[in-house]
């Protein structure tokens, strides 16, 4: 499978801008952060300010929202990430506990946490972009994979 490498500033910028205006939006109010990984543990796991179904429409959003683009565009966006379907649910499962021993996903420490400036996000994050440089690099240079 060809990994997709296209350059697309334009969009990029729109996209990372429309994702922090969420961001900035949810906040404002709502009084969360826009982590994903812990919105679905308040929608999965309610506690007592949980708030559920504040976490169900964020979530339920993010899944509607390619349907919607499709619609109102007339364009589809067809990404095929895998054909191993056991190998993606092992990779999520792993994705899951390390946001949760990490204190929080890529969205809540990148998005959220450098633009409030935390050290924690700050680490966080660049553990995150060395480790995805390195993978990167030795899937596409040292196995040959992806290509």
């Amino acid at each position: 499978m060809p990994i997709e490498t296209e350059f697309t500033p334009i969009a990029s910028a729109l996209g990372g801008a429309l994702i922090g205006c969420s961001a900035v939006i949810l906040m404002l109010m709502g009084g969360r952060i826009a982590g994903i990984s812990g919105m679905l543990s308040r929608m999965l796991l309610p506690g007592r300010d949980s708030k559920p179904v504040q976490a169900l429409a964020f979530v339920v959003g993010l899944i509607v929202a390619p349907f919607v683009w499709t619609a109102v565009s007339g364009s589809a966006i067809s990404q095929t990430v895998t054909d191993n379907l056991p190998l993606a649910a092992i990779a999520g499962l792993l994705v899951g506990f390390g946001a949760v021993y990490g204190g929080g996903c890529t969205s809540g420490h990148g998005v959220c946490g450098l633009s409030r400036v935390s050290p924690r996000s700050i680490v966080a994050t660049t553990v995150f972009m060395a480790v995805a440089f390195a993978v990167v690099f030795i899937v596409r240079h040292v196995i040959g994979a992806g290509q």
